[in-house]
């Protein structure tokens, strides 16, 4: 490829990456209700952020996700490239899919369960990305550090209801 081919390709792997991060948080806005009887209902722990961090601890977090994404479809290459970009793809399903199951679904212990997996998909990301790009790597560790919080919380959540 030639450079000005290679810009335009992360250009367009960047785009790409922005609208999925954008169509996950629309669609996991849309599923998001506090407000519903259940939730109001379920006990939770005294240390649970009021809901109004949420909002801006994701968008930071999308942020991060789509740019670690974007860098690692510019400098993952060979067969892994398509791994790390799936494994990419699968860790925003299943963080849109806590969203349904904890909040449509009304299933803590199965959203406790399915968070464990998202989780296993941010490590995974990070080992596979690191030898390629550090930053990238690193991008990923406050999504880390808040989904295991929020496994924390969800699994206290569980056992409390």
């Amino acid at each position: 490829m030639h450079a000005i081919e290679d810009r335009r390709a992360i250009a367009a792997a960047g785009a790409g990456w922005a609208a999925a991060v954008t169509a996950v948080a629309v669609v996991g806005g849309l599923a998001t209700d506090t407000s519903s009887d259940w939730y109001q209902n379920l006990e939770r722990p005294s240390w649970q952020p009021p809901g109004a961090v949420f909002g801006p601890v994701w968008t930071v977090l999308y942020v991060l996700i789509a740019i670690a994404a974007t860098l690692s479809f510019r400098d993952v290459g060979g067969p892994r490239r398509r791994i790390v970009l799936g494994l990419f793809a699968a860790n925003l399903a299943l963080n849109l899919a806590w969203t349904w199951i904890f909040f449509q679904g009304h299933a803590p212990v199965a959203a406790g369960v399915e968070i464990l997996f998202l989780l296993a998909t941010i490590v995974g990301l990070f080992r596979l990305v690191k030898p390629h790009n550090r930053t990238a790597a690193y991008l990923l560790v406050p999504y880390g550090v808040w989904v295991t919080f929020a496994t924390a919380l969800t699994w206290t959540i569980a056992s409390n209801n």
